[in-house]
């Protein structure tokens, strides 16, 4: 099996090298030996790197995807956790749709007056009720 340098590994995953070394020092990935003073990786460390920025996208804690690595580096997920980010991110998305839609609004209304627009004031109503509902 050939090992990846660190070089390798920020070049093909474009994580930077500090986050490779911090990473290592949570415990998500590890270097298996040196070349020099060079880290050397397998090469499984590049779908691991994926499946942490995945993680990452998806608004978890390095500590979060941590959890999902057992000490082989195999998948431990739980699936409750990301059940609850799957809900999460629904909503974020959900609000940030309707933000979208009322800016939308705002570029191509040819209402003067955006307070003035029945459309307008209906969007801000939706807005209300849905920031009402977070509280």
């Amino acid at each position: 099996m050939k090992l990846l340098d660190i070089g390798k590994v920020v070049k093909a995953s474009g994580v930077k090298a500090s986050a490779l070394r911090f990473y290592e020092q949570k415990g998500l990935i590890r270097s298996v030996s040196r070349h020099g003073l060079r880290r050397q990786y397998e090469p499984q460390v590049l779908q691991t790197l994926t499946l942490i920025n995945l993680g990452r996208m998806a608004g978890l804690t390095l500590d979060e995807i941590a959890t999902m690595f057992t000490n082989k580096r195999d998948l431990a997920i739980d699936r409750d956790m990301l059940q609850n980010k799957v809900d999460e991110l629904a909503q974020t998305i959900k609000k940030l749709s309707l933000v979208k839609d009322t800016m939308q609004h705002v570029v191509t209304c040819p209402n003067e007056d955006h307070l003035a627009c029945p459309s307008f004031q209906q969007l801000l109503k939706v807005v209300e009720r849905f920031a009402a509902k977070e509280k």
